[in-house]
């Protein structure tokens, strides 16, 4: 459990840095739901550590824009910068919009290739490593590579044409 709890917090965090400062929701309060919902999944068949935190990340990352949605109403879209999808990412004040709009682009690519964004989910959200997530998703590490380089080109076009539309 306390594995389970250090790699929670991980995830939670790396989540939090996404956020403004001074967000209501706490790390703690990420984590607490997070694990509310994960014990709830009565018919989940946890295939291996990866496949777990992938779907904690993935929970964490609805429970950001679920809240992030529910205080931007009225204001969704203003001000919003397209998202660099990188590891080594730099946020600026727009962060909850931004969720949003990553979050929206992500169930477009979903609709279009699960894979592609589970693979967003596993290495970006989770921050998982290549093999993790060829280990989680149950395909070769090149094929990871592949999905993780469309992927990242496909969201960067939907958050410019997102931007576009706000203007």
């Amino acid at each position: 459990m306390s594995l389970v709890q250090t790699e929670l917090r991980h995830i939670a965090r790396r989540y939090m840095r996404m956020e403004a400062p001074g967000h209501t929701l706490q790390t703690t309060a990420l984590i607490n739901e997070a694990y509310l919902k994960l014990v709830d999944q009565d018919h989940v068949n946890w295939q291996n550590r990866a496949h777990f935190f992938g779907i904690a990340a993935r929970i964490m990352r609805h429970i950001l824009v679920d809240h992030a949605r529910a205080s931007h109403r009225g204001k969704r879209g203003g001000g919003m910068e397209p998202l660099p999808l990188d590891e080594g990412l730099v946020f600026t004040p727009a962060k909850s919009a931004r969720l949003i709009a990553l979050d929206d682009a992500l169930t477009r690519l979903a609709r279009f290739d699960a894979r592609k964004a589970q693979v967003v989910d596993l290495r970006y959200f989770a921050g998982m490593s290549v093999e993790e997530t060829a280990e989680a998703l149950r395909v070769s590490e090149t094929t990871v590579i592949r999905d993780w380089s469309l992927a990242k080109v496909w969201l960067k076009r939907e958050l410019i044409q997102a931007d576009k539309g706000a203007d």
